[in-house]
Parts: C-alpha cells; sequence; structure tokens
C-alpha cells in the first residue's frame, strides 16, 4: 500500500518539484517517471520483507538526493524548454519571412508613391535580418540537442545553450525592430490601420510573440 503525501516518497518527489524548472508538461513526465520507479523499489524491497515505511526510507536514500538528481534533471528540462523555443522561433521566423511583406501591399511606396526614408529601409530590411538569424540559431540548437540525444548524452550541451541565450537575445531585438517597424510604419502611411493585411499581421503577430515570450521564458528560468 503505498504512503500517503507525508511519506518519504512523495516528500521526496515534492522536494524534487520545488527545485525544478522548465516546461510543464517535461517536468509532469520527469516526475512522473521518478515517482514509478520509486514506488517499484518499494514494492520490491517490501517483497524482500521490509516494512512500508522502511522500503520508502531505502528506495528514497538509493535512489538519491536532490542535490545528487536535480542537476542532471535541470539539464533535462533546460533542453527540453530550448526544444519548445528553437520550435516556436523557427516556425514564426519562416512565416514571417515568406509572408511579412504581403502587410506591406498596398502601401503608398508600393503603388509608385513616394519611397519611405533611407533609416525606414535599414530598418526593415534589419527586421529580416533578425528573423534569418533567429531560424539560423533555432536550426542549430535543434541539431545540437539531437546530435547529443543520438549519442546517449541527454541534457544541454554548452553549444546549444550559447545557441539559446543567442536566440533570446535576438528575439528581443527583432521584438523591438518589429514593433519599431509597425509605429514607423504607421507614421508614414495613414491608410494603414485601416488596411486587412496589416491588421490581420497585428493580431497573427501578437499572437506569435505572446507565444515566444512565454517560450523564452521557460527556457530562461531553465537554464539558469
Amino acid at each position: 500500500m503505498r504512503g500517503g503525501d507525508g511519506a518519504p516518497v512523495e516528500a521526496h518527489l515534492r522536494n524534487l518539484d520545488v527545485r525544478l524548472h522548465g516546461p510543464a508538461r517535461s517536468k509532469a513526465e520527469l516526475l512522473t517517471e521518478a515517482r514509478h520507479a520509486l514506488w517499484d523499489a518499494v514494492e520490491a524491497y517490501q517483497a524482500d520483507g521490509l516494512s512500508g515505511p522502511d522500503a520508502e526510507r531505502r528506495a528514497v536514500h538509493e535512489f538519491g538526493s536532490p542535490a545528487e538528481l536535480v542537476p542532471a534533471y535541470q539539464a533535462e528540462l533546460a533542453a527540453d524548454a530550448l526544444r519548445g523555443l528553437a520550435v516556436r522561433g523557427l516556425a514564426v521566423a519562416a512565416v514571417l519571412t515568406v509572408a511579412g511583406d504581403l502587410t506591406w501591399r498596398g502601401s503608398s511606396w508600393s503603388q509608385d508613391g513616394p519611397r519611405p526614408p533611407a533609416g525606414y529601409l535599414l530598418l526593415s530590411a534589419s527586421v529580416n535580418w533578425i528573423w534569418a538569424g533567429v531560424g539560423l540559431l533555432a536550426v542549430v540548437g535543434l541539431l545540437v540537442l539531437a546530435g547529443a540525444a543520438r549519442r546517449g548524452r541527454p541534457g544541454l550541451p554548452p553549444v546549444a545553450r550559447l545557441a539559446g541565450l543567442g536566440l533570446t537575445g535576438l528575439l528581443a531585438v527583432g521584438a523591438l525592430a518589429g514593433c519599431a517597424l509597425y509605429a514607423w510604419s504607421l507614421d508614414l502611411w495613414d491608410a494603414a490601420l485601416t488596411w486587412p493585411p496589416m491588421l490581420i499581421g497585428l493580431v497573427a503577430a501578437g499572437a506569435a510573440w505572446f507565444s515566444l515570450g512565454r517560450a523564452a521564458r521557460a527556457w530562461l528560468r531553465a537554464a539558469r
């Protein structure tokens, strides 16, 4: 019979839960695996004749202390968090690179109107380069993580950590540059707020940045 919340096994799992940070689903799966392993050990020790509490204490002792377990568990969670951020970043970068220019179709300068200032054109080009960098770092992170997994080395390799930090930094720069470009466009183009692609782009970009922000926050908490 399994113990209640005050049992050594459940207390051990709660201690791990408090110390670990990362994507909720990955963390729940990791703790579920640990719970199953611990209770399997408890049942084995009980079959050998130990009492319930003694079997739990022995299983917990042999499973390892939080100080011993947390570094490896946290590295695994950080890898999962980076994987999630990289996938989202790659998807958003691909969509914006392919469809981003559609937002500006119908602008005054796309219909033989006066060209926007050089600074605006530079900022627009910079946003495209930022998204290209996001896509590149996302691919690097995913490839490094996949390679480490194939070699049987779970966790977060140093190169993947650097790719993740660079990806997070570029996303922050991209958010600022994108907001500046959008605001400047509204100033240059009076009809921007009534142009459907601009309105759709605003909603889609807002949803994308919300998703990326959550993924970046999870990654930074897991990697610290």
